[in-house]
């Protein structure tokens, strides 16, 4: 069994700097206080790769495991606390323990599990998707984003009898849909894609032309969520719904994670028409959920009574469990006032930890929109997946480890998704502990121009 990796090796070793001393100090200091998550993690490695079965949660040299959960704080299982800013990736919108929606999955179980038919719980749902985004006119779940994308573009593929897809640099729809910059995920499916830079509509024209004929969809995320929380343009958004028409391809909008930014999803907000959205995260109440619908037209071609159906399957697709939770969860606590009152204070959120990083005079700032925020170490103006190359991921690194301290959990990379339990008490506590870790490490951070 290999050792855990030294906390030394993060920092560079020739020549010694000052933000790698500090940085590998802040990991000793996260070592030491967690043991019990050290031998669990080793444990782990034994019969999961690097003892990890979902990559985004892994990071050097091990992460905390968790041992419990209420409202918006989690305890790992070395005893320390934390305030989750984090909110599984925007999956627990929900919060750790919300009454209503534990009441309705302790219903599901006491009705049985794994039912081998159709159950109501599947159309209530539904129903209630479409009722907040007019837009789906017809919907089938799946289990993931991850599967609502894929299905979205079975289905423009099918529906248009063409092979390309414009996707953008920065982009991720899943696991086997991801665009860093640079080059493409080695385990992406392989469709034809075209790739162009995001928030640029020229590029978008240009890599589609040689396609000319044989375009069969546009996937966007109205804003760009796991590739930095950074928002699409209006216009470039519906340029790209004028430009899908124009090469008679169908515009798919990924609102896995930008759906929760108002009722209707970024798209009301923005008065944008897609032809397929794809969903997923909060829709099943913290269960997992995907899902893709649209024009009816297009999703018809799934009807099981059809001669010429397209088939989906999914042992998972409709389970009670999902299905119960998911629609307690929108019918009785994500109402229209809990959303717009949880996007306001992100958006607070963000205003003041600029005013933070002002009055230190560091070039740090958040982006994103609602309750989705990206913490960036540069002041530049970011537009595209282009814009933060050459920053250096330490000084990301030590203000995620400082925080850790200071009883803050979110991503490594600097994304942060408020929960309905995250309050103006604990919007208060996060800006605080920036504030004390910008003061501390000011030196250390790249100063503002």
């Amino acid at each position: 069994m290999n050792a855990p990796q030294s906390a030394a090796r993060l920092a560079p070793a020739d020549p010694p700097d000052a933000l790698g001393a500090a940085l590998a100090e802040a990991v000793d200091r996260y070592v030491s206080r967690r043991p019990t998550s050290e031998r669990l993690q080793r444990e782990a490695a034994e019969v999961l790769p690097g003892g990890n079965t979902r990559s985004v949660l892994f990071f050097p040299p091990f992460p905390p495991y968790m041992a419990g959960g209420e409202g918006c704080r989690l305890t790992d299982v070395d005893g320390h606390v934390y305030l989750d800013a984090l909110g599984e990736f925007t999956a627990g919108l929900f919060g750790h323990s919300d009454p209503v929606i534990r009441d309705a999955v302790e219903r599901a179980l006491r009705g049985g599990l794994n039912l081998s038919s159709h159950t109501p719980g599947e159309a209530a749902l539904a129903r209630e998707i479409r009722a907040r985004i007019p837009s789906i006119e017809r919907l089938r779940f799946t289990n993931s984003g991850t599967e609502a994308n894929l299905l979205a573009l079975a289905a423009a593929v099918a529906h248009t009898g063409r092979r390309t897809v414009l996707v953008f640099e920065g982009a991720y729809h899943g696991g086997v849909l991801s665009f860093p910059a640079g080059a493409p995920a080695k385990v992406n499916v392989p469709h034809v894609f075209a790739v162009a830079p995001y928030n640029d509509l020229d590029a978008a024209r240009a890599a589609l032309e040689p396609h000319r004929g044989d375009v069969a969809a546009i996937l966007v995320e109205p804003m760009l969520g796991s590739g930095g929380c950074i928002p699409g343009d209006p216009s470039f958004l519906h340029g790209l719904r004028e430009l899908a028409d124009a090469h008679g391809a169908l515009l798919v909008l990924d609102e896995v994670m930008t759906s929760r930014l108002s009722y209707g999803g970024r798209q009301a907000l923005l008065g944008l028409h897609p032809d397929l959205t794809t969903l997923g995260k909060y829709f099943g109440g913290g269960m997992s959920i995907g899902a893709f619908g649209g024009r009816a037209d297009v999703i018809d071609r799934f009807d099981p009574r059809r001669a010429d159906a397209l088939a989906h399957a999914g042992t998972f697709n409709n389970n009670v469990l999902t299905m119960a939770a998911g629609l307690a969860g929108l019918q009785q606590v994500l109402t229209r006032e809990a959303l717009d009152a949880l996007n306001a204070r992100g958006e607070r959120l963000r205003a003041r930890l600029g005013e933070v990083f002002a009055r230190h005079g560091v070039a740090l700032q958040a982006t994103g929109l609602g309750s989705l925020s990206n913490l960036h170490s540069t002041d530049r103006p970011i537009r595209c997946a282009a814009d933060l190359a050459g920053l250096d991921p330490r000084i990301k690194d030590l203000l995620f480890f400082d925080l850790l301290e200071r009883g803050v959990w979110m991503a490594r990379r600097g994304f942060m998704a408020l929960s309905l339990p995250f309050g103006d008490a604990e919007l208060e506590t996060l800006v605080s502990a920036f504030d004390e870790v910008v003061g501390a490490r000011r030196g250390l951070l790249p100063a503002a121009r």
